[in-house]
């Protein structure tokens, strides 16, 4: 399944060398300078001047409510996905859009991604570390005394590296190491971009009508047909503003 991963090639703008296996299970590896300083910069900005409170879904009623238990600020950017699936070779069309996280002093997060990029530096000893709990061994990195107990269980990238990891086993089947989660920020700021990956397409207009259906309100008017629901895809999600 990764044996493309190691590579020592450059391969469609990707260059494989830079890529470090940091866990199989789970299937975890890090990309070492992902993005420039330049384009982790222009990300932060962007959320600086539009950052919107992350919501989640309600279970109950569906709605869009906000959420204790999701600690970080967020916001939702233009798909720009073509750097990600040349490194997993995943459909383009099977991503979300990137989400810009902010973790403050204090601020914690714990969620199932698959690439995690980092915007910012966090002081070592700061905190802001990911973890995978789960995992059958530490994640490879020399640790330090000054370190949180937290920290010294994960791992701290640095500004322009990218984490990549898999909540599935090849044979489909859920991988119960890929629990996942970030160390509280206990000094300076955190800011990372998050995409998710789907197996099936995410982004999907399945009929050239649903523009017109959406003007019409029919989005509000059947949910689960065109914007989808915990057990349907939904035929409309792009139009109806779900992707």
């Amino acid at each position: 399944m990764a044996g493309w991963l190691f590579c020592c090639c450059t391969s469609r703008g990707i260059d494989l060398r830079r890529v470090t296996q940091l866990s199989w299970n789970p299937r975890a590896f890090l990309y070492h300078g992902f993005l420039s300083d330049a384009e982790c910069d222009h990300l932060v900005k962007l959320a600086k001047d539009k950052l919107e409170k992350s919501m989640v879904a309600d279970n109950d009623s569906g709605e869009s409510v906000m959420s204790e238990v999701r600690t970080s600020s967020g916001m939702f950017l233009s798909k720009n996905q073509r750097r990600i699936a040349s490194w997993t070779f995943l459909p383009e069309e099977n991503g979300e859009a990137i989400q810009i996280l902010h973790y403050e002093h204090g601020q914690k997060g714990h969620r199932v991604a698959t690439v995690l990029m980092y915007l910012s530096d966090v002081q070592k000893g700061g905190g802001g570390g990911d973890l995978f709990p789960n995992a059958e061994g530490k994640l490879a990195q020399e640790k330090e005394d000054t370190w949180s107990e937290c920290a010294s269980d994960g791992y701290a990238a640095e500004e322009g590296d990218a984490l990549l990891f898999f909540s599935l086993h090849p044979n489909a089947t859920t991988d119960n190491f890929s629990l996942h989660g970030s160390c509280p920020v206990i000094e300076g700021e955190k800011w990372s971009a998050t995409k998710w990956i789907h197996v099936r397409s995410f982004d999907t207009r399945s009929n050239e009508l649903c523009s017109s259906w959406a003007a019409t309100g029919e989005c509000e008017r059947n949910p689960s047909y065109r914007a989808g629901s915990d057990g349907a895809s939904g035929f409309c999600r792009k139009s109806c503003g779900v992707c």
